[in-house]
């Protein structure tokens, strides 16, 4: 730290009591200073030949109390009038970045300019600054922290646009060019000092890292951190990503429990402060995309929601999270309702930010020159492609689904517009949408059946994988019209296969026929286990356990559909659901799809039909 000494006589400035400070010398005092509760016996003329306002004050006569002089009201109170006073009579003062702002503050409210004295307090003051403190990292950050106590006495100073012009500038440079020690806030490490027994007293080169400046930073108060990246920005030499790790570290910092789901500082008296401190954060953000991470975001959201930040702020962090959602997680999505609401999380905000995804990723297809020059400016940050994108939204959305599904007061029209919000095409499976809805319909047994019938009509039987087909055809909490449909796309599939193995096996020229008879008595695998209790969906890439034993009590086992022509896997066929399926007799609309299924084939294949006496073992 740069420190200045003025002055060379000792320090002679004495205490009696509390309230009284007095000048150790063989004149008596001929003048006392009232500076709030502290009386200073002092001498006139050296206050005289330093202090034009001490000039005014004991010039105009006061009657009987011309002799005492109250300045209440001079900044930094008794300690900064004591200082101006000791560099009046000579004595040494020492000034460094802790007391130089208070010092200057004081001596321009006493006036102890180059009009009184040449070389007066306020011009060593001013040298000092540009040629020390100014220059320095730490020194700067210092007095700008001290500067807030001396508001607005500084605002016409220059000091603290000063010390952030210092501070900016340092922060923008190359970081090879750092010289200087940059982290005051933690202990150097062996090898900074070349203290490290391991390299033999050789000093070791070390490279400062680009966010170095990040840490001292966040010690400063929100406005003046405001006015520092603000000044960064203007200067165009940090880069989106710095700029954003500045502000996730201030806030994590300053709003410690944000990590934690920011359950403690919405409340209480605090609030104010940090809503204002959040909004802040908020419009500091880089228009970058990827300048801060989709999980920090939806955090900040989840926090403006609890301490009820203005609708600017919310709608912002909207955009931006529409414009990086495919880089969220389902967690990050699950923000809490506000009191007064019935569901346990909040659907309507996340129906906001994906249709704002789905707005932002559609009006990209058709660029605009500014939207080209973004990306041109963003073509160094690997991304997803629109296509992509949407595909990993709509897993996120099913994911989503599925968590807050569990929510018994969740409506069925906030499910559907869910649903709804992604295009079809944007899920290449709906495996999970499957469980997702079956889940829904577990948890809410009091579906009417046109419900149930709108809910089921979300899922593409066509986009669902054998084992998810599998388990639909035992699901009885599904209508049967979702079953037959599975059943009968199912099929289409296993003929398919059939003409395609018949095609390849001829196209080689094989002596021995592809479509074999099944003569053996013990089944091929089967896609369902011998216990349809526990059945094994595949969602995502991964295999989800998933116990659907209270929507069926059925016991059966895998049996063989044998057939003279083919030899394929199949699915079991409940015999219950059979049992409604034949007993229906083509009366309603599900017995539609069963004739569509088991009537006259339109090829010269033959299908297997249904038989009332055992369970088929549909084929795929």
């Amino acid at each position: 730290m740069k420190f200045m000494k003025l002055g060379s006589k000792p320090d002679f400035f004495q205490s009696e009591g509390k309230d009284v400070r007095s000048v150790a010398t063989d004149l008596p005092a001929d003048i006392i200073i009232h500076v709030g509760n502290i009386k200073f016996h002092l001498h006139k003329f050296p206050l005289l030949s330093k202090s034009q306002l001490m000039q005014k004050l004991i010039a105009s006569p006061h009657g009987e109390k011309s002799d005492e002089v109250s300045i209440s009201d001079i900044p930094g109170g008794a300690a900064a009038f004591e200082i101006c006073a000791k560099f009046c009579y000579g004595i040494t003062v020492t000034l460094n970045a802790h007391n130089v702002a208070v010092a200057l503050c004081a001596a321009e409210y006493l006036e102890m300019n180059e009009t009184v004295e040449k070389g007066n307090l306020i011009y060593k003051i001013g040298v000092f600054l540009r040629t020390s403190i100014l220059r320095g990292w730490k020194d700067s950050i210092i007095v700008l922290q001290t500067t807030r106590f001396l508001l607005p006495w500084l605002e016409d100073l220059k000091l603290i646009s000063d010390c952030i012009d210092s501070i900016a500038s340092k922060a923008s440079i190359d970081p090879s060019e750092v010289e200087w020690s940059y982290t005051y806030n933690r202990r150097k490490l062996p090898f900074e000092n070349g203290h490290d027994p391991h390299l033999n007293g050789v000093r070791k080169e070390y490279s400062v890292p680009n966010d170095w400046w990040v840490e001292d930073l966040c010690e400063l108060q929100i406005d003046f951190f405001k006015k520092v990246i603000l000044t960064i920005k203007t200067k165009a030499k940090a880069d989106a990503e710095l700029i954003g790790e500045a502000l996730k570290s201030y806030t994590y910092r300053k709003l410690s429990s944000l990590g934690k789901g920011f359950a403690n500082n919405g409340n209480g008296g605090d609030a104010a402060k940090n809503r204002s401190l959040l909004e802040t954060i908020i419009s500091l953000l880089p228009s970058n995309k990827g300048c801060v991470s989709c999980s920090f975001l939806l955090k900040l959201l989840r926090a403006g929601r609890l301490l009820d930040c203005s609708e600017t702020s919310m709608n912002e962090l909207v955009k931006r999270i529409g414009r990086q959602l495919e880089d969220a997680t389902v967690p990050d999505l699950l923000i809490p309702s506000t009191s007064g609401e019935d569901t346990m999380y909040d659907i309507d905000m996340v129906l906001n930010i994906v249709e704002e995804f789905m707005m932002q990723e559609n009006c990209a297809a058709q660029p605009s020159p500014a939207a080209t020059s973004r990306k041109i400016h963003e073509l160094s940050r690997p991304a997803l492609t629109p296509a992509s994108a949407k595909v990993t939204v709509a897993k996120l959305v099913d994911g989503y689904l599925a968590e807050v599904v569990k929510d018994h007061n969740l409506p069925l029209s906030k499910f559907i517009d869910l649903v709804e919000i992604v295009p079809s095409d944007s899920r290449p499976t709906h495996d999970e949408l499957y469980l997702a809805i079956d889940t829904f319909l577990k948890e809410h047994p009091a579906l009417s059946k046109n419900e149930k019938k709108r809910l089921c009509a979300l899922i593409d039987c066509k986009k669902l994988s054998a084992d998810a087909c599998a388990h639909s055809v035992q699901n009885e909490r599904l209508p049967l019209r979702m079953v037959v449909q599975v059943l009968y796309f199912q099929q289409m599939r296993a003929l398919a296969a059939t003409s395609t193995q018949a095609e390849s096996g001829a196209s080689y020229g094989s002596s021995r026929s592809v479509i074999t008879t099944n003569t053996e008595d013990e089944c091929p695998d089967g896609l369902v286990d011998d216990d349809p209790k526990a059945i094994k969906l595949h969602v995502g890439g991964k295999v989800n356990e998933h116990d659907w034993s209270s929507g069926s009590d059925n016991k059966n086992t895998n049996i063989c559909a044998k057939s003279s022509n083919s030899k394929v896997k199949g699915i079991v066929m409940p015999k219950k659901m059979l049992g409604k399926l034949l007993s229906s007799n083509r009366r309603s609309s599900e017995n539609s799809s069963l004739s569509d299924t088991s009537g006259s084939p339109s090829s010269n294949q033959e299908e297997p039909k249904l038989t009332p006496y055992r369970s088929i073992r549909y084929e795929v």
